[in-house]
């Protein structure tokens, strides 16, 4: 995809909105990664996974995604003879968790959710290697006695031997000449020593090492020589200790490193589990809906709104004593023409309608759902191109007119009829005439290529090109005369209005120069007639048009719906002939469900002239009808 465009439509502030619904930094790396697919067979598929998470989502079966961590590096590390850190063994017990729990998750999936079900498949229950980590390594990781027997003795030693060492520091603080040298009257520790703290006036009155001296240089902080001994021995103690640790830390990354490629698989998996989930948090928060992705080139987004504004304006609200919301358009091509032509005043609508249109198309292209209503049809583009806005290219000193010319002329030799090309104020930043005269040019030239296209312009002119042309239309953003406001609802079949006096007189400008300036225009009011009159037929065309294809897609949607039942009926059908086949077949012994007690008993006898089965349950037999026989779930 042309990455100027991505730019353009602020393709990423969607990836930044729809990272924040992931629950890892897996998730959220794959989101900001995302692009548009180029197969219509991947597209489609990735909008099924993502509609079927927010049935999920509304099963409430969300993902157990807690506990994940990105440990793929880690893991790697551990393949290959690494010992980890007991923090970093810590995080991979929490992610093996996490695999366990997507693993029973995926069993408990409705049977509607085929796609999740295949997409998990894959994932091993890596549970086990989990416990055993918990087993020896506590949530602070730190390493736990019951890891082995040699630290447990270790560790029983060191405690005894600190015993020692306490009890003789206690004998010694109880000598009452000595606390007269202490400069206060407790013992403290020097790394892996007890040491006392001596005035270093009285040095020499306390046999021992010195381990270090206060910063006044006031204290002697003194290991007693009487606990010295001890003190190597706790050295000792303690390296045998770290020795243990170590040898436990190896065994434990040894066993990481034994599921390394099944645990960074599953993670790849959980991924883009996540990913989904988050495109599917992020259409169920703002109402979306999957698009019919076709390789026909018809585009119709039916209630469309720009994603970016929703959020800001879902943000503003919880400040905003009034707060706004997204005006909903219907924007199509592709079907019944090819170009649109949206003309009228520079109030931005227009821009706002060709934004949101290449970035649901985007969106859909990328496997989200978009912000429009059911039914929306987005075409398999290859390409978006745009050009939007006053892109003023001092690198190349360019004037604005000549930079829209040079974008223009790079769009036109790479586009093609599976390209949607968006140019907004067509013609502007010259002289009027010559301005349309290039734009209709311009306009021929997108149709020669055959590509879907919205054009925006502000000269009148180009209001007349979709007359002579039927692979064109008009089309224009409401404006409200009392309000001096565009509504921003898009009107297709109708050519802007500048609506120029009316808005003049509403601002107070003189009686007088109204009125000169209405004889002006009744001077060539012969020719607007004309428009007004080829406008109107126009008009009935397209609501004529919008009513059969609004009934089309309802016939469409009853069929499936009718095809679905009929589909149901037959697999309803066939399952009480089995069932039947069943029953009819039952023999002594056999593992059988009963209906009636909701428990599973074994076959003592069975009357099929009387449609009886004597089953046994519990302590007890019971005669039941053969309809409320079924089959054991074993």
């Amino acid at each position: 995809m042309d990455a100027h465009t991505f730019d353009l439509l602020e393709f990423g502030k969607v990836r930044e909105i729809v990272s924040g619904y992931a629950a890892s930094p897996l998730g959220r790396e794959l989101v900001r990664q995302v692009e548009p697919l180029l197969k219509l067979d991947e597209v489609r598929a990735e909008i099924g996974l993502v509609s079927e998470m927010v049935l999920s989502l509304e099963l409430e079966q969300p993902p157990p995604l807690g506990g994940l961590h990105d440990v793929r590096l880690v893991v790697r590390r551990a393949s290959i003879g690494t010992m980890l850190s007991a923090e970093q063994l810590l995080e991979v017990s929490e992610t093996l968790h996490c695999t366990g729990a997507i693993y029973r998750y995926r069993m408990r999936l409705d049977g509607r959710l085929n796609g999740l079900i295949v997409l998990l498949s894959g994932i091993e229950d890596l549970g086990p290697v989990a416990k055993t980590i918990g087993g020896c390594i506590d949530g602070r990781g730190h390493v736990l006695d019951i890891a082995s027997r040699e630290l447990a003795v270790v560790r029983q030693k060191l405690f005894e031997l600190d015993e020692k060492v306490k009890s003789e520091i206690k004998r010694l603080l109880r000598d009452p000449e000595l606390r007269k040298i202490l400069s206060y009257p407790n013992a403290t520790m020097n790394g892996d020593h007890y040491v006392l703290p001596v005035s270093v006036n009285h040095r020499q009155k306390v046999p021992g090492v010195v381990h270090r001296v206060s910063s006044t240089g006031e204290t002697v902080f003194i290991e007693p020589a009487s606990i010295a001994n001890l003190g190597a021995e706790r050295v000792n103690l303690k390296g045998e200790e770290d020795r243990e640790v170590k040898r436990i830390l190896r065994r434990l990354s040894a066993e990481v490193g034994r599921v390394s490629k099944p645990l960074i698989y599953a993670l790849d998996v959980i991924a883009r589990l996540d990913f989904i989930t988050a495109k599917a948090r992020h259409s169920r928060d703002f109402t979306m809906a999957p698009a019919e992705v076709n390789s026909e080139g018809r585009l119709w987004l039916r209630g469309a709104r720009h994603p970016i504004l929703e959020h800001l304006f879902r943000v503003e609200s919880k400040t905003a004593p009034e707060p706004r919301s997204v005006v909903p358009i219907d924007v199509r091509l592709g079907v019944g023409f090819n170009l649109l032509i949206i003309t009228g005043p520079n109030t931005g609508g227009k821009t706002v309608t060709l934004k949101t249109t290449g970035l649901l198309s985007m969106m859909a292209l990328s496997g989200m759902h978009i912000p429009a209503g059911a039914g929306s049809t987005v075409p398999l583009f290859t390409n978006i191109f745009a050009d939007i806005g006053d892109e003023q290219s001092l690198e190349q000193s360019l004037s604005t007119f000549s930079s829209h010319i040079s974008r223009i002329a790079t769009i036109l030799s790479q586009a093609d009829h599976k390209s949607l090309v968006l140019f907004d104020e067509l013609g502007a930043g010259t002289d009027p005439t010559e301005g349309a005269a290039l734009g209709r040019a311009i306009l021929d030239e997108l149709d020669i290529l055959g590509v879907r296209a919205i054009v925006t312009t502000h000269l009148g002119d180009l209001k007349t090109y979709a007359f002579h042309n039927d692979r064109a239309e008009n089309g224009a953003v409401e404006f409200s005369i009392e309000t001096l406001r565009p509504t921003y609802r898009l009107q297709i079949g109708q050519f802007g209005m500048s609506n120029a006096i009316l808005i003049a007189k509403r601002l107070k400008l003189p009686e007088a120069l109204l009125a000169r300036a209405t004889e002006y225009l009744r001077e060539t009011k012969g020719t607007t007639d004309n428009l007004d009159r080829l406008q109107q037929l126009r008009e009935e065309a397209e609501h004529a048009r919008v009513a059969a294809l609004a009934a089309q897609h309802e016939a469409v949607q009853q069929k499936a719906v009718y095809e679905r039942k009929v589909e149901q009926l037959a697999v309803d059908a066939l399952e009480q002939s089995d069932l039947l086949k069943m029953r009819q077949t039952l023999q002594p012994n056999t593992i059988v469900r009963v209906s009636r007690f909701d428990k599973t008993g074994r076959v003592v006898k069975v009357d099929a002239k009387k449609q009886i089965v004597t089953v046994s349950l519990g302590l007890g037999q019971w005669e039941v009808p053969f309809d409320e026989i079924f089959p054991s779930d074993g």
